[in-house]
């Protein structure tokens, strides 16, 4: 999935950090990712760890996270997503309101594919009601869908717009892959929670914290993605459909420093990984005043290229340098 802020690239830096830190093996400690987003970073951790917690307030992360964290045995998948990927097409909700030729015209997905879409989620909603399927083939599915319904949607990168026209990639036809996760011997856990709430119910050993690093809200920039999820009934606003969505408080130049210094002091864990880079909201002094406040504090740096999208077509792309601050607490 394109997402801003992924830290796909810096899985290894991260990893290396964490191993250097508190030792190579972390099999019997608890890792908790509070801010997972996709949560590729706490994919990475799960095989590693006695349990994985992770948690994210947006809908579309909490069902991306209930299968690629939450789920850990093998399912018997394939049988549904051939009649998902051969069901019917029908005129629902996204085709109306966020597909080529709907009653809306808002142009996210081809005329085809946003039946599709409708299709398949109205068929996993079916099953789940009927109690066809279980929680854990429910969210397995409901993920297949969102990474494969974003491989074809028709923008740029994020659901803050939608392209003018129906570009070449949004043209294929939606085909259903797996959201394939890895087996596990141990149970993890999922949260759907604001983030200094939860921290205050948690407790373990690391603990990995990738917040918003702007003035972007998850919630505007991906809010397709949750209405598919969701697949609830609202009024959609403006030219782009948005729905309500939640704010974050490190979105917020007057609040952020205050937010980020209390969940830290809630924070029952030894080690504290915080990621932010140096277009954040944050200075790396102000970051550093605070986290030394409760412990042994360290900082480590990297430089990469991210991509930034821009609004041509075929989803070009131009390198950005930035470079990622991991900012490292050992608290007392």
């Amino acid at each position: 999935m394109n997402y801003i802020g992924s830290k796909h690239k810096l899985v290894p830096f991260i990893k290396d950090t964490v191993h250097r830190v508190v030792g190579e093996d972390l099999s019997g400690l608890v890792f908790c990712d509070l801010f997972a987003g996709t949560g590729i970073v706490g994919r990475n951790f799960k095989p590693l760890v006695k349990k994985l917690i992770a948690n994210d307030i947006e809908f579309y992360s909490y069902t991306l996270l209930k299968n690629y964290i939450g789920n850990s045995s093998t399912l018997d998948f394939q049988p549904y997503l051939d009649i998902l990927n051969n069901v019917k097409p029908r005129e629902g909700f996204i085709f109306q309101q966020y597909s080529e030729n709907g009653s809306a015209g808002r142009l996210y997905f081809s005329e085809e594919n946003g039946k599709k879409i409708d299709a398949a989620r109205q068929q996993i909603e079916i099953w789940k009601n009927e109690n066809t399927i279980g929680e854990s083939l429910y969210f397995f599915l409901l993920a297949s869908l969102l990474e494969s319904a974003d491989k074809i949607a028709n923008t740029a990168s994020v659901y803050g717009a939608f392209l003018k026209r129906i570009k070449a990639t949004a043209q294929k036809k939606l085909q259903i892959q797996p959201a394939i996760f890895e087996l596990s011997e141990n149970q993890h856990q999922v949260y759907r929670a604001d983030a200094n709430a939860l921290i205050q119910q948690l407790e373990g050993d690391i603990l990995y914290l990738d917040p918003p690093y702007n003035a972007r809200q998850y919630g505007a920039n991906y809010h397709l993605l949750n209405t598919i999820a969701k697949y609830d009934t609202f009024s959609p606003r403006g030219k782009t459909g948005l729905r309500l969505y939640y704010k974050s408080a490190y979105c917020k130049r007057g609040e952020v420093l205050q937010n980020f210094e209390k969940l830290l002091e809630n924070a029952y864990f030894k080690y504290v990984f915080f990621s932010y880079n140096n277009e954040g909201l944050m200075r790396p002094s102000e970051i550093k005043s605070i986290m030394a406040r409760f412990g042994k504090y360290d900082l480590v740096t990297k430089d990469y290229q991210r991509f930034k999208a821009d609004k041509t077509e075929n989803r070009n792309h131009t390198a950005n340098k930035t470079t990622e601050f991991l900012h490292i607490l050992e608290k007392r």
